[in-house]
């Protein structure tokens, strides 16, 4: 018997699961009338704190990085690793979380993977040398895989259906505002303390999300009753090869030139292997490791493109504004992270306003005015000059943050509204994966084509520098006038006359490429919007049960 109020599709979903209740009312009745013994709220607390927790630490260390190099004896270039080797193993991971959470029982790999994440944290701390600094870093990430997808599955199971906006607003609050919240507490950390207490500060709230998880958290009767498919090695192994080398390929491409480097090329040709072979045993599997056939559902499949897009869009972001206000303002790190810090405050604000939106009007619109609001604001940071206080860059990540509210929560809402709830665990491991793999292509392609853009505007620039021009020549003029008046002993001051210039030059080269990446992700947002109107109209009727 079909239950009396269900989710009001424009499709056919809502036959299909009446359909089903037919043909099977107890297994119908198990996925759509169970209920956790504990109230949501008290669920909702217990799982943001391990989400939190683990998204924190994928940019909490950024800011640490040179403090690393130099107690580990290393270069730079090593130290990234840390930040490398973690996102590698997290993004394994996630992919097979469904199936790893239906294989072990999901409260039990959810409280090991917990365990996991605590203990490295704290051997992170304790590493002696940048080896062991990596192995526990690739545990770390190994451990923090699954919390996302699984907090989120256990978020959308447990409230009912006119709530999940508020379900997704709490869940969004750990994964966008932590990598916002990361480097202001890394910087706070390392410069007051010591680098060691970013993974010490995990432990303290490790053993807290193990308690609330084991009081709070149970495993519904699908994922008890579950049969999950066979292990499957070379698929694991494919898996690995694809996300481990893209990773790679995306964080040293911009520091080895992309596809002039033999080893980029290596990691881009093994990564597409992997791709497709992975693709190929999943496809034809008859219980695949991760069922790629929920992407059947539009809704999910236009859903994962754009949580891809709007990391793209937000790691984008994060990453530029701190580099401007450090490079060319003279910010120190933890004066930029707290300047960026409106981009979280935002964010968590724009959640609590959405959570409430996302049932009383089209999610569409939503997310029209999300991508409008944050090419506003990329548009609004395109016109940034040297002169700028800090306000300017104030309400522009204001607007950035609000926008990411718009986005993120109406589209995990109808991106799994259409799904039978087995099959939720799987599209959240989807979901999370695109979000990690956005978070890297924004990155890459953010810092390249600064780079790109500031040689292009170093040239065009230079070419103005030249002894017929009577503005070079009355500046060097200048300069040297001014040098040798406070610094008589370098003589006529030619050389740093024209060394001060060439210094300005690179200084208005980074602007203009600045200027250049915050209109390309203007353009980028506003492009978005056309993949909106691609998902199909879901309504969620109060009092509706998932189906």
């Amino acid at each position: 018997m079909a239950p009396s109020a269900m989710l009001e599709l424009g499709t056919e979903p809502a036959a299909q699961a009446a359909s089903a209740s037919q043909q099977n009312p107890g297994i119908v009745d198990d996925h759509t009338l169970w209920q956790p013994s504990v109230n949501p709220w008290l669920i909702a607390i217990a799982v943001i704190i391990p989400t939190f927790m683990e998204v924190l630490d994928t940019s909490i260390a950024n800011v640490a990085l040179n403090n690393i190099a130099g107690s580990m004896s290393a270069s730079y270039s090593q130290a990234t690793w840390v930040l490398t080797s973690y996102l590698i193993s997290n993004a394994v991971v996630l992919p097979l979380t469904a199936w790893l959470g239906n294989r072990f029982q999901r409260k039990r790999f959810l409280l090991a993977c917990i365990a996991i994440f605590t203990v490295s944290s704290l051997f992170c701390g304790l590493s002696v040398n940048l080896p062991m600094l990596l192995f526990m870093r690739v545990l770390q990430g190994i451990g923090g895989g699954a919390l996302a997808p699984i907090s989120q599955a256990i978020l959308m199971e447990s409230f009912p259906p006119k709530k999940q906006g508020v379900a997704q607003a709490l869940f969004g609050l750990g994964v966008v505002v932590a990598p916002v919240v990361g480097p202001v507490l890394g910087g706070w950390l390392t410069d007051s303390y010591s680098w060691r207490w970013i993974f010490y500060i995990n432990v303290p709230i490790g053993l807290l999300a193990l308690w609330a998880i084991q009081q709070a958290v149970e495993d519904p009767p699908w994922v008890r009753n579950s049969d999950p498919g066979p292990f499957d090695g070379i698929g694991l192994v494919a898996l690995s090869l694809w996300l481990g080398c893209q990773e790679v390929a995306l964080d040293k491409g911009q520091e080895d030139d992309w596809l002039g480097s033999i080893f980029i090329r290596w990691m881009v040709v093994l990564a597409i292997l992997g791709f497709i072979t992975f693709i190929a045993r999943e496809l034809r599997a008859a219980k695949p490791m991760v069922d790629l056939h929920v992407f059947r559902e539009r809704n999910l499949a236009v859903g994962t493109a754009l949580i891809f897009l709007t990391c793209v869009l937000l790691y984008s972001i994060g990453l530029l504004t701190p580099q401007f206000l450090q490079q060319l303002m003279g910010y120190s790190s933890l004066a930029a992270g707290i300047a960026t810090a409106p981009l979280g405050v935002g964010a968590a604000l724009s959640m609590i306003l959405v959570g409430y939106l996302v049932s009383r009007l089209d999610a569409r619109l939503i997310l029209v005015a999300g991508f409008g609001i944050f090419a506003l604001a990329a548009f609004r940071l395109s016109h940034i000059t040297l002169g700028i206080s800090p306000w300017t860059v104030f309400w522009p990540q204001m607007l950035a943050g609000s926008a990411i509210g718009f986005l993120f929560i109406p589209v995990n809402v109808v991106g799994t509204a259409t799904l039978p709830r087995d099959q939720i665990g799987s599209a959240t491991g989807a979901m999370n994966l695109m979000r990690n793999v956005g978070g890297s292509v924004g990155i890459a392609m953010a810092g390249t084509f600064l780079a790109r853009r500031s040689q292009v505007h170093q040239t065009i620039l230079s070419g103005h520098l030249t002894p017929e021009n009577l503005t070079f020549n009355q500046a060097v003029y200048g300069f040297r006038g001014y040098i040798a008046l406070h610094l008589p002993a370098s003589g006529r001051g030619l050389g740093p006359a024209l060394g001060a210039l060439y210094r300005i030059l690179q200084q208005q080269a980074w602007l203009m490429a600045f200027v250049d990446v915050f209109e390309g992700l203007a353009v980028v947002a506003v492009a978005s919007m056309l993949l909106v109107f691609l998902i199909r109209k879901v309504k969620v009727s109060a009092g509706a049960l998932l189906h």
